[in-house]
């Protein structure tokens, strides 16, 4: 256990290791990600959208853990860059709803080698990074499940 004094350096907190360490993994995506002409967030948006099209802006903030003063600049900024549309849900008015366009599709086939190249700066094996990713998928469900209850 730590003494009171050790308790707030720095280095010993995990809300600092784990916001440290994200920052250095989204600098690491940068050139790649430059050469696709988006930025980090907006590749984990066309992540979601790769994976499941055509999907409201609060699904997607759902998945993307964003809400939407957060995420309706984002999308404005992918739909000038032509790779997604917004439109309003004709069953439901209130609802817009996020569909890739052609070029937002197509970039997919760009993106599927940055994966790898990002594993391979790590250091780690597969099998660490997949225990780390799971352990920390876990961690941010029971975050978000204690954030939601209050």
């Amino acid at each position: 256990m730590l003494n009171r004094d050790e308790l707030l350096k720095l280095e010993n907190q995990f809300c600092f290791a784990v916001y440290a360490c994200a920052r250095e993994i989204t600098k690491l995506y940068r050139p790649h990600l430059d050469e696709l002409g988006i930025t980090y967030t907006q590749y984990v948006a066309l992540l979601a959208l790769w994976e499941r099209d055509d999907i409201t802006v609060k699904e997607l903030g759902a998945r993307l853990y964003l809400d939407s003063g957060t995420l309706t600049p984002l999308l404005k900024k992918l739909e000038a860059l032509k790779l997604l549309t917004r439109i309003r849900d004709p069953q439901d008015e209130r609802n817009v709803r996020i569909r890739l366009t052609p070029q937002g599709a197509a970039l997919k086939e760009k993106a599927y080698d940055l994966p790898e190249k990002l594993f391979c700066v790590t250091g780690m094996t597969e099998d660490e990074t997949t225990a780390l990713r799971l352990r920390l998928t876990s961690l941010l469900e029971q975050v978000h499940l204690k954030t939601t209850e209050e």
